[in-house]
């Protein structure tokens, strides 16, 4: 499944630069995840916990991360296995930070692979329209901590955590309007 995301925020972009090359750091903004160990090559463990209705994962794995500095752009590449339900996910994201209008601006493009139980989630819309709602989250986050007054307020500052039963009904609803809105516009 490919998900294009972007989204702004009123800071320069080397603040936001400076917040993405710190992976540990920029983990925190991202719902459900934890990093829990960089290794000597530089590669990243970790897990991140979704819950989706009934269903629950939580995806251990490693991600190496690639930073260029001079284009302000990167990449992560990641392979997660949710050991409990048998389900294997991959991740491939780039992303780039662009000056806009004073402030920046965010494209991220992901391409991710389910396989297993949790895989039923990603044939659907439903999964897109809760990425959507992770990215908003991410964005949010990512602006909190910039503008902080100090490193350690700033560390204080994670994402918060998006409930799954009512991201699965907000996602769900949100798909529903979609398809009538589609039907209206073809009448």
């Amino acid at each position: 499944m490919k998900i294009n995301e972007q989204f702004s925020v009123e800071r320069s972009t080397d603040q936001v630069w400076q917040l993405f090359c710190d992976v540990p750091e920029l983990s925190l903004c991202l719902p459900g995840a934890e990093l829990t160990h960089q290794n000597e090559d530089g590669t990243y463990e970790g897990n991140v916990e979704a819950k989706l209705g009934p269903m629950s994962t939580n995806f251990f794995g490693e991600c190496t991360v690639v930073n260029d500095n001079e284009t302000m752009t990167g990449s992560v590449k990641g392979k997660g296995v949710d050991k409990g339900g048998g389900s294997v996910g991959l991740v491939e994201v780039d992303y780039a930070i662009e000056r806009r209008n004073g402030g920046s601006h965010i494209n991220i493009d992901a391409n991710i692979t389910l396989s297993g139980p949790v895989a039923q989630f990603g044939r659907s819309s439903i999964l897109e329209v809760m990425s959507s709602r992770l990215i908003e989250e991410f964005a949010n986050c990512i602006e909190a901590k910039l503008v902080a007054e100090t490193a350690e307020e700033a560390h204080e500052i994670e994402a918060a955590e998006v409930k799954g039963l009512s991201l699965f009904f907000s996602s769900l609803w949100a798909t529903i309007k979609g398809w009538f809105t589609k039907d209206k516009e073809q009448s």
